[in-house]
């Protein structure tokens, strides 16, 4: 029932159950200044039934204006939507504890925004959920499981608008898939509808965790597709993925175990479901030629339209669920036995619990940053998305913050900045480490003859270049060319390119990343003569030439161009390493170096 009354005349007709205070010594919920409780300005929905004694008994809560399709902010565009999605939805968690919000992002600036937003959320509509909840702060704050990280906790969900018995008005109506290991929390893996996850008052998280809730509607993964009778249904699909790897969490596997580890998780393992999912529908579309036919027939229809936003969806998707390249050998035959094209491979599903597992979907490690690209990844698509944020809603207590959930080590930030470099370093070095694919190696190569058409003329015309071929055995040749893999080619391209700048897959302002690219430039020139200056003496006066300085700056400018195109770290050390190692041993550059060498020594 929906009830908007005085807190003393809602004490005479209702009881709130006692409170238990559980492992974490404070209560899961609290009646303490509800009235007070912006979150219950326009009534709370409440659960229950009568006691042995007729007394309505409170299970759970649920704020009304939460759950309303009205949102109380808008914000349109792809940049101003990932900002707030990546920055601006955990800000000040702590400071605004008891407070929530609710913001509609759309990809596209409209017109009477508000009403048009509105309107498309329709009774019976279907979106995605992304939830994601933080950590317990305050004077009885939970342990931190990884030093300087608040982990959180994901899962998948469903939320539909549906007509309110009540008020008649449309609201969402949300039920989560809790893909869950075995807890002290109550918590069993399988669908929890808001009330009994969020709002039960003995066991919900509204009253003690701060929560994100972020409901995608896309009408290519949310509508149901029909070519001439062959049915494909995205949505059904995605379900009934998660509904099987909740069954496995449920009995560990036949294990009777479900534990967490960098592979194994909340996260990983609905990742997996959607990985499943993708790979069941490409799969049914491959083995089914009316399908094919369907589409090939009639190019213009909206279905066939919305059924390529489909596909280009699923293509991203799948390059953040295998960010290196390559598919985990238990996803791939998990996905390939509920697919039909396993069978005959293997018929047992499972797990790889290894850390190279994990590395291999590092992007589905951290609940928080896959949260953050999921819907990042999903406003790019143009899908429209409602964000429902609370902090702690309901009751008051005073011994618990709530605390945003973070990526790894997010919690060690420069001082008087939202910044966590650590963080930023990890995911841009995971993010370089992309297997390069064959279009990645034609770049590399189109960019060294680039380079070697404008660098060899510019640098033989003004004498800086002439044809000296090192000759010394092949051993020290060997060596040489191993040194110069690791100094300078791989540590001065994690420096100046994987470490300042954003990854192509960051990127959301060309001129923000422009500015690092001029900053990552000159400091890769700069750092040439300062090296000379201080570490490695051989250097001068060649590292002081303006001649190498010029043809650095144009390495540089290459490396960058070519990092934009790939993401990967390997390409630009490919390019860097070869033109170094050329220029050492067959246009004289260790000539040079090893006479300045010499004169240094005898100056000494």
């Amino acid at each position: 029932m929906l009830i908007q009354i005085n807190l003393m005349v809602f004490k005479k007709l209702f009881v709130f159950p006692n409170k238990y205070i559980d492992k974490r010594n404070f209560a899961p919920s609290s009646s303490q200044q509800i009235e007070q409780s912006p979150a219950g300005e326009d009534g709370w929905y409440i659960y229950g039934a009568a006691d042995a004694k007729g007394v309505f008994t409170v299970v759970a809560l649920a704020p009304r204006s939460l759950l309303q399709i009205q949102p109380r902010q808008i914000i349109t565009g792809d940049e101003l939507g990932i900002n707030y999605i990546q920055e601006v939805n955990w800000q000040n968690t702590e400071r605004n504890k008891g407070k929530f919000n609710t913001v509609l992002l759309k990809p596209v600036e409209t017109q009477n925004s508000l009403n048009q937003s509105i309107s498309k959320w329709q009774e019976g509509n279907k979106a995605i959920v992304l939830h994601l909840f933080g950590g317990i702060g305050g004077r009885k704050a939970e342990t931190l499981g990884v030093p300087y990280t608040i982990t959180g906790h994901f899962a998948f969900g469903i939320a539909e608008v549906v007509r309110d018995e009540f008020t008649k008005e449309l609201r969402f109506e949300t039920k989560y898939y809790q893909i869950y290991a075995h807890n002290p929390d109550g918590i069993i893996a399988g669908t929890h509808t808001w009330a009994d996850y969020m709002g039960n008052l003995q066991r919900g998280w509204l009253a003690t965790r701060p929560v994100s809730d972020i409901l995608i509607k896309f009408d290519p993964v949310t509508q149901d597709y029909d070519f001439d009778g062959v049915k494909l249904s995205p949505l059904k699909q995605f379900q009934q993925q998660l509904q099987i790897t909740m069954a496995r969490y449920r009995v560990g596997d036949g294990t009777g175990g479900a534990m967490v580890s960098p592979a194994t998780s909340c996260i990983q393992d609905s990742s997996q479901a959607l990985y499943a999912a993708i790979l069941a529908i490409k799969n049914q579309v491959a083995t089914t030629p009316k399908i094919q036919a369907w589409v090939r027939a009639n190019p213009n229809h909206p279905q066939t339209l919305r059924f390529q936003q489909l596909v280009e969806l699923g293509k991203s998707l799948e390059r953040q669920l295998a960010p290196l390249g390559i598919v985990r050998a238990d996803w791939q035959s998990q996905a390939g036995i509920l697919a039909g094209t396993g069978i005959g491979k293997t018929t047992k599903p499972f797990q790889d619990i290894s850390i190279w597992a994990g590395l291999t979907t590092w992007r589905t490690i951290m609940p928080r940053l896959a949260h953050d690209d999921l819907a990042a990844i999903f406003l790019k698509h143009g899908a429209t998305m409602q964000v429902l944020r609370t902090n702690q809603v309901g009751g008051w207590q005073p011994n618990i913050t709530p605390i945003a959930p973070t990526v790894l080590l997010g919690q060690i930030k420069i001082p008087f900045t939202n910044i966590s470099p650590l963080s930023i370093l990890l995911n841009r070095t995971f993010a370089s480490l992309a297997v390069p694919t064959l279009k990645d190696w034609l770049v590399s190569v189109v960019l060294l003859i680039i380079y070697s058409i404008i660098a060899l003329p510019y640098g033989w015309k003004l004498g800086f270049l002439q044809m000296e071929i090192w000759s010394v055995s092949w051993i020290d040749k060997c060596l040489l060319i191993l040194r110069c893999l690791f100094l300078p080619a791989i540590l001065e391209e994690l420096l100046f390119r994987v470490f300042l700048l954003p990854h192509p897959s960051e990127i959301t302002n060309w001129f923000q990343w422009s500015l690092w690219a001029i900053v990552s430039l000159l400091l890769f020139v700069l750092y040439h003569p300062l090296n000379a200056k201080t570490f490695f003496k051989a250097g001068i006066p060649t590292f002081y030439n303006y001649v190498f300085l010029v043809l650095a700056a144009f390495l540089g400018i290459v490396c960058t161009i070519a990092y934009t195109l790939t993401g990967s770290l390997f390409v630009i050390v490919l390019i860097h390493w070869v033109v170094v190692v050329v220029w050492l041993i067959v246009f004289g550059g260790i000539t040079k170096l090893n006479n300045n060498q010499k004169i240094y020594n005898t100056k000494i």
